[in-house]
Parts: structure tokens; sequence; C-alpha cells
């Protein structure tokens, strides 16, 4: 089911190394997030403290690449204020693979959110312990 916006469409991208997540049962050092909005403005580019860019309208799509090709990582949650921006868990057409998408309700100085991702075969999930933030648009 399509969310219809009035904004544009910004795909925030984790790299996370599950090895090293289930190695150190911690996602520090081992996730790194970009977006597609770095000309619009969103700062800290493939670090653990991405700022994204956003207005009121913009569509935000959550996905997960994994470094080692026989692992498995997925979102499991992302923690943010519901009245900034509610993601929720949607599938690419006939697959179980998994991606968030979400609306941002309002225009925003700073809203910090995390990230639960599911590691391998860990029965908990792992959260991020980074600073991630929506942040508006640069003056």
């Amino acid at each position: 089911m399509a969310t219809q916006t009035t904004g544009k469409t910004t795909t925030i991208a984790s790299v996370i190394d599950v090895v090293g997540a289930l190695a150190t049962d911690s996602l520090s050092g081992q996730v790194y997030f970009m977006d597609t909005n770095k000309a619009g403005g969103s700062q800290n580019q493939g670090t653990e403290n991405l700022r994204t860019v956003v207005k009121k309208g913009d569509r935000l799509v959550w996905t997960v690449i994994f470094l080692e090709c026989e692992a498995y990582a997925a979102i499991d949650d992302i923690i943010i204020d519901k009245d900034c921006c509610e993601p929720k868990k949607e599938f690419y057409e006939g697959t179980d693979v998994s991606y968030w998408v979400g609306t941002v309700k309002k225009d925003v100085t700073i809203t910090p959110y995390s990230v639960k991702f599911k590691v391998g075969t860990r029965a908990e999930p792992i959260e991020t312990e980074s600073s991630l933030f929506l942040i508006g648009e640069p003056i």
C-alpha cells in the first residue's frame, strides 16, 4: 500500500557488520548510516551519527545492507517520536524482505531516533547506541 506524500522521498540505508555485531553484542562501531539527501544538507554520511534533513510531508524509507553475504540482519523497530513520524514495516512485493516507511508529520528542528535490528540468530534485537536525528532544513 503506497503512502501519498507531498514531499520528497529520502532513503536511509544502514550498513551493518553482522559478524562484528554478534561478536561484540553491540552495534557500536558495527553499523553506519547514509541517506539520499546529502545534496539537501544531510550530515555525517557513512557514520553512526547520521543527521537527515527533512520537512513536513517527506517520505522516509529505511533499508538494511549487510556486509557478509551469508549473514542476516533486518530492522526490527524504529524508535522515534510518533508525533513526528510513525514508521511501519513493509515488504518488497513477492518476498519476505522488509523495509520501513514513514512520512514526516511536521517540520522539525531536531528529532532523535534509534533503530533496533534483528541480527543473525540472536533472539533479542540490538538497538543503536549512536545519535541518529531528523533535522530541519539548513538555513
